[in-house]
């Protein structure tokens, strides 16, 4: 059995067999696998999911279902805002007694998303570790403006690495403003491993992380 998240920069895959290298093994649960690893290379190696979502999955299941299903697997509260951040996309749902409520996608803009700090920290030379929660914050109502503001705040003297920051903590701000503002929202995707941008989201609400394979478990 193979279930597949098939992210633009990663995918995350858990299965019961041994596929890849041992350095892309994240953990291992109830006798399966869970599997982080480039996208480029599950394209190159023709594997057939048992079950698959994501930007780069040829047999697409719904992401939102996979989201909410996942999410139910987990201990979250009957009221909670679950939110999917990663490199392409963001999206959240809204449980009301543990049954799916509300939710929202958005495809399109990237100053909700994690494609640009990746751009971002690779051509500053900048390591994720380097960032850190910074009280102030750009205004990233559009990413290509936010840019722009790093681009000028570091021609002015300001450390890559504060600028980044700063920029981060503007993504969590649209964050958590996307999801209606609640009181706690439950984490899933790519930036639970982003420290600066969790601890600027805590700024706003009660924040849990789940992880990363949230999807992959709800195609199970």
């Amino acid at each position: 059995m193979i279930y597949l998240d098939a992210g633009t920069t990663y995918s995350k895959i858990i299965t019961d067999e041994n596929l890849f290298d041992r350095k892309y093994l994240v953990d291992n649960k109830e006798e399966k696998h869970y599997y982080i690893l480039p996208s480029n290379i599950i394209k190159s190696q023709n594997i057939i999911p048992t079950r698959s979502c994501g930007h780069m999955s040829s047999a697409n299941e719904n992401e939102i279902i996979a989201l909410a299903q996942g999410a139910k697997r987990r201990d979250i509260d009957e009221n909670a805002v679950v939110l999917d951040l990663g490199s392409r996309d963001a999206k959240w749902i809204r449980f009301r007694d543990r049954k799916f409520h509300d939710m929202d996608w958005n495809t399109s803009c990237a100053s909700s998303t994690g494609a640009t700090v990746e751009m971002l920290l690779k051509f500053y030379g900048v390591k994720p570790e380097e960032l850190s929660f910074n009280d102030e914050k750009f205004s990233v109502t559009c990413g290509i403006f936010g840019m722009e503001k790093i681009m000028d705040a570091i021609s002015a003297g300001i450390k890559p690495a504060e600028a980044i920051s700063k920029f981060v903590h503007g993504i969590a701000f649209n964050a958590w403003n996307f999801c209606k503002r609640p009181e706690k929202i439950y984490l899933s995707g790519g930036f639970c491993e982003n420290k600066c941008f969790s601890d600027s989201l805590k700024k706003y609400c009660n924040t849990e992380l789940l992880g990363r394979f949230v999807l992959c478990e709800g195609l199970m």
